[in-house]
């Protein structure tokens, strides 16, 4: 069960890495550590792969990345602090032409294309909304990307509904989802949904408190009740209920810390 964290613990409070996840490929294992909200540590083959890395939380313990991927251009998907503190000399950032601004020497992968980076292959798919209202997410503005590491393929889908270039994916071994997009996107029910069109053989829910976020970013925020009336953790209970007897893993990373 999560606690609500007040605002006081959330700017007192020191991020500990968990022990890692664990997901058997060819060569070994892939190490899975949810960092904060849609960052990400991903470790495989004696290199690191670091999503959306945030530094609104301390990253003294994640690793220096070979490869970074950047979905989106708000600072809890493109923070150029988090890059220079995490990137190893020359590792490549590959991000949607949104973020060329502030990474001048990162690869900019357009939706639909393909590219292989740190010698890992990587598919940029869209990432966008299907529900008008702000705050809006239009097509072709952000990634959603698949990668392969020993044979697997992960995706991070970024910050979109269930569009059709997600849904036509094949063969997903773990996904990473959005669930509680404001205004009223990706709602617990369409979630699972999605999840259960894709078949993934192991799902995790990211960017789904949204005040958590807001509050690491002005502490002042105002909270936002969620439109279905429900708690964060009940969301969190309404997903794993839904996808109950499909046969898909779902694994509750510890995105938002405990006090």
């Amino acid at each position: 069960m999560r606690i609500q964290l007040t605002t006081a613990a959330v700017l007192t409070l020191a991020t500990t890495l968990s022990a890692a996840d664990r997901v058997p490929a060819n060569g070994g294992d892939i190490e899975i550590t949810p960092l904060v909200h849609a960052s990400v540590q991903l470790e495989f083959g004696g290199k690191v792969i670091q999503v959306d890395p945030w530094s609104a939380v301390d990253l003294s313990k994640a690793k220096p990345a070979d490869l970074i991927l950047i979905t989106d251009d708000p600072v809890h998907h493109l923070d150029v602090n988090a890059i220079k503190q995490l990137r190893k000399p020359g590792s490549p950032v590959v991000m949607p032409s949104s973020a060329k601004e502030r990474v001048p020497d990162g690869i900019v992968l357009p939706n639909g294309e393909h590219t292989t980076a740190a010698d890992i292959p990587i598919e940029a798919l869209p990432a966008y909304d299907l529900t008008p209202g702000e705050p809006a997410h239009p097509k072709g503005k952000a990634n959603g990307y698949v990668i392969t590491l020993g044979g697997k393929r992960i995706l991070f889908a970024g910050v979109t509904q269930c569009v059709p270039e997600l849904r036509a994916l094949k063969n997903i071994d773990v996904a990473f989802i959005p669930m509680n997009i404001p205004p009223d996107r990706m709602s617990p029910q369409e979630a699972a949904d999605c999840v259960k069109a894709l078949r993934p053989k192991i799902v995790y829910l990211s960017h789904y408190d949204q005040d958590y976020a807001a509050r690491l970013a002005n502490p002042r925020a105002t909270p936002r009740p969620l439109p279905s009336g429900l708690t964060v953790a009940q969301t969190v209970d309404a997903f794993r209920t839904a996808l109950k007897n499909s046969g898909i893993e779902f694994r509750d990373g510890m995105w938002y810390p405990m006090p």
